[in-house]
């Protein structure tokens, strides 16, 4: 009875001998491939640790493993071992961008930024272009509200790799935290070969405010159209709900009624996908004495230095949906605010001062098609240059179609 109790506990002892001089034979890579399958696949970082340790007892010097040590410890919330560890390369290897990077994303995600900021500092010495050290470092100073110096490196990113959209998405974040204040000046000139008459002049000025929720913005927009004068008073905000969600919040007033409607009021929600996708749903509301709803969504996407959007916007009425699309592409040359844009679209939008007052014109038919091109530039960081140009072939008669011509001028400088 004695042996037999005692077997299974002397196979199970053998196994592990046997196991165990199997592990002796397996060389560092390939227990660094395990460790690697365990830490991506399984999540087992337990493990992933244990093989990591094997294969530097068979190569204490081997780098990539004992960064990729530090950072198994930091994914199991292991700073300590973690620093140990990216310590261990950097006093061997100074010029270790990898240990460089690891060390100050440790020390980034812990809330030390400044210690963060060092490492990535040490890392630039011997590596002043590494996309992801400056890309990193930018993160860093943003967190420390050190807003100007954040923009100076994310701007270096972009020329460096135009294609990042994760730093262009940075970039739009720093460039509004660094500057709370903004005015901007457009005047549009709006030429008809036949539906009217005079030509159209819209000027607008803005005033734009940073806040702890977001921006707010008040505008006041002037128009001669129709042979009249009018003002509109507007408001929008667009708070932050989290990282994921922001919010569109917009109203505006006028006393001018067809030169402007006399209400208008927005909404939407907006949401930062995986995979550089953002997606937006929401309404319009109009009144030209009558109230006109307008519903929108739209999806867009980062590719590389490009920029596309489509969107829709759905009005019902007497029993009917009109429809109108627009389909948007910029293409990004510099920073975030230098960039040239194409607009194809077909229908009225509520979003066009241009021409969203026909919107509530029954005289006018919704049909169109218009294309417009853009090109934006910032000089000298805080001032950006704004140019459209546009033309929309709209039938506003049963069976008349006129062209219309809008040239676009504005002016931005933040503070």
């Amino acid at each position: 009875m004695r042996l037999k109790f005692h077997l299974p506990l002397t196979l199970l002892f053998f196994s592990f001998q046997f196991l165990q001089a199997q592990d002796q034979n397996i060389g560092s890579d390939e227990l660094f491939t395990k460790a690697r399958s365990a830490a991506f696949d399984q999540k087992d970082y337990p493990k992933a640790i244990s093989l990591s340790k094997q294969a530097l007892s068979k190569s204490p010097d081997y780098a990539d493993i004992r960064i990729f040590l530090g950072r198994v410890y930091t994914w199991n919330k292991q700073p300590d071992s973690a620093r140990q560890a990216f310590s261990q390369v950097l006093n061997k290897q100074p010029d270790n961008a990898d240990a460089s990077l690891a060390f100050a994303s440790l020390e980034f995600w812990e809330g030390n930024s400044e210690k963060a900021l060092e490492h990535a500092n040490s890392g630039l010495k011997h590596h002043s272009d590494a996309s992801d050290l400056l890309l990193l470092k930018a993160k860093v100073l943003n967190d420390l509200k050190r807003w100007p110096e954040a923009n100076i490196e994310i701007e270096k990113v972009i020329k460096a790799d135009p294609n990042m959209t994760e730093a262009r998405t940075l970039a739009a974040r720093v460039r509004e935290n660094s500057s709370k204040n903004k005015i901007g000046v457009n005047y549009d000139f709006i030429y008809f070969d036949k539906q009217f008459d005079d030509p159209w002049h819209l000027v607008s000025v803005d005033y734009s405010h940073q806040t702890a929720l977001g921006s707010v913005i008040g505008r006041i927009n002037y128009a001669n159209r129709f042979k009249n004068n009018g003002v509109q008073f507007e408001i929008d905000a667009y708070p932050r709900i989290s990282n994921t969600f922001q919010a569109y919040i917009s109203g505006g007033y006028s006393n001018n009624v067809g030169v402007f409607p006399q209400y208008r009021a927005g909404f939407s929600l907006y949401a930062n996908l995986p995979a550089s996708f953002e997606v937006e749903a929401g309404f319009r509301y109009l009144t030209f004495g009558e109230s006109t709803w307008i519903y929108t969504a739209s999806v867009g996407k980062y590719y590389k230095s490009f920029w596309f959007n489509f969107r829709t916007f759905l009005t019902p009425s007497n029993n009917e949906v009109s429809q109108s699309f627009a389909l948007t592409s910029r293409y990004y040359y510099g920073g975030a605010d230098d960039y040239f844009s194409l607009r194809l679209g077909t229908g009225l939008s509520p979003d066009d001062p241009q021409n969203n007052v026909l919107i509530g014109n029954a005289n006018y038919k919704l049909r169109s098609n218009n294309i417009t091109l853009g090109y934006r530039r910032a000089f000298k960081s805080l001032n950006i240059l704004i140019v459209n140009l546009g033309v929309d072939n709209q039938e506003y008669k049963l069976d008349t179609r006129g062209t219309q011509i809008d040239l676009g001028l504005g002016y931005i400088r933040r503070f």
